[in-house]
């Protein structure tokens, strides 16, 4: 949860992020530090439904701006795009953790629907990030022509 939390922290020190964003991920540090307690604390509680809910929301709310995906995107299309699309695979790599823990002690299933809601919206905020500062995203191109 910390490096995910860092991961954030560097997508936050971009002065490209707008506002909305920058609200959204301050909001997700925060929730970190929650989970991050839940996980280490026996008992604890502190991951509900309603983070998860606030990130669908979050999540449909910056994707109605993008068009169908119809092609893979390579991470990249700006410092602050490539920056959320490092935290995104950090916090995959949380998620995968957080369900080797729960083959040996008990896990709440919020936490790990929380991150995998997560890695689904800082997706979704990297191809924002991207138009935004690059103007497009970079697909992958399995034919390109090689140097």
């Amino acid at each position: 949860m910390d490096e995910a939390n860092s991961a954030l922290g560097i997508v936050l020190s971009h002065d490209t992020v707008p506002a909305g964003i920058r609200r959204c991920l301050t909001d997700v540090q925060h929730d970190l530090f929650e989970l991050g307690g839940e996980l280490c604390i026996p008992g604890h509680e502190a991951v509900s439904d309603a983070f998860v809910t606030r990130l669908e929301n979050a999540l449909d709310d910056f994707n109605e701006s993008l068009p169908a995906l119809k092609d893979f995107i390579l991470p990249g299309g700006g410092p602050a795009a490539a920056a959320c699309h490092l935290a995104r695979t950090i916090v995959r790599r949380a998620e995968r953790r957080v369900i080797s823990l729960s083959h040996e002690e008990p896990v709440r299933p919020q936490a790990h629907r929380y991150l995998n809601r997560l890695s689904d919206l800082l997706f979704v905020v990297a191809r924002v990030l991207s138009r935004a500062e690059s103007g497009a995203e970079v697909l992958w191109n399995r034919q390109r022509d090689a140097d």
